[in-house]
């Protein structure tokens, strides 16, 4: 047998002939990511068209995800929305990530000293989800927030995160996205060719607009070893917000300088 992908680089059908693979739990963590912020509501048939699961395999996984407490059944209706379950779930890794304690003072403090909304992101599978979050700017309309995600190479936290995988993980995943949309991939790959460029000349990514026009943004990853999640701390302003070049002049001094305590002491 083949050596397994790393984290989140596989799908179900390929990990089906593993006979170590749990394909039953697979499906029913795949039934869970169909809701999302804009599909808050499924019902079964909803559910199957998202994931391409069986209708009968998603009746199943719907009962006994509702009867688990990961789902709540909808009054009056048909539908699912996520259980307080998942939350349960959730809060133990985030408690656990001790780099949230770590960077959140100085987190604060960029936030409070330039007036940005500032993000802890991880990489999820081929999105960035953010840990993490100072919201300052009142005109950002999207909120981030915890759990929230971001494109991996439309964002330059995205791309601060690949800087901060290792050669084998980031081939991976850029490979993935490859195959997964070739389109896509074409237009963003320049977006990252050129981000490593100015991460090599000035120590941060930057973002005018590439994943929402109404946001600028810079970041840089966070990088604390070898067996360590690779993190990227990002700064993000609405872009009337960033006139004479504000980002790079008043605040990537300060993301960098915050990025390097934030390695200082997580390797303490």
């Amino acid at each position: 047998m083949t050596s397994n992908p790393l984290p989140g680089l596989a799908s179900s059908d390929e990990l089906a002939t593993d006979r170590q693979f749990a394909i039953n739990l697979a499906r029913g963590l795949d039934v869970l990511r169909a809701f999302t912020p804009a599909r808050p509501v499924l019902g079964n048939q909803d559910i199957v068209a998202q994931t391409g699961l069986p209708k009968a395999t998603v009746s199943r996984l719907t009962y006994t995800l509702s009867l688990l407490g990961f789902l709540s059944r909808v009054p009056n209706s048909q539908k699912y929305r996520l259980g307080a379950g998942v939350l349960s779930l959730a809060y133990p890794m985030l408690a656990g990530l001790t780099i949230r304690q770590i960077a959140r003072p100085y987190m604060e403090a960029i936030a409070q000293q330039t007036g940005c909304t500032v993000n802890l992101g991880m990489r999820e599978r081929l999105s960035v989800v953010y840990v993490d979050s100072c919201r300052v700017d009142t005109a950002n309309i999207y909120q981030p927030d915890i759990g929230s995600t971001r494109p991996l190479l439309g964002s330059s936290i995205g791309r601060a995160i690949l800087l901060a995988c290792d050669a084998k993980e980031r081939t991976a995943v850029l490979n993935r996205l490859s195959v997964g949309d070739a389109e896509r991939f074409a237009a963003e790959k320049v977006m990252w060719i050129a981000d490593q460029k100015h991460f090599a000349a000035h120590g941060y990514c930057i973002s005018h607009g590439e994943w929402r026009t109404e946001i600028h943004a810079i970041a840089a990853p966070i990088r604390q070893g070898l067996h360590n999640d690779p993190f990227a701390l990002n700064c993000t302003v609405s872009a009337m917000r960033n006139t004479g070049g504000y980002l790079e002049r008043e605040v990537a001094p300060r993301l960098v300088a915050c990025v390097k305590q934030i390695e200082s002491a997580c390797a303490r």
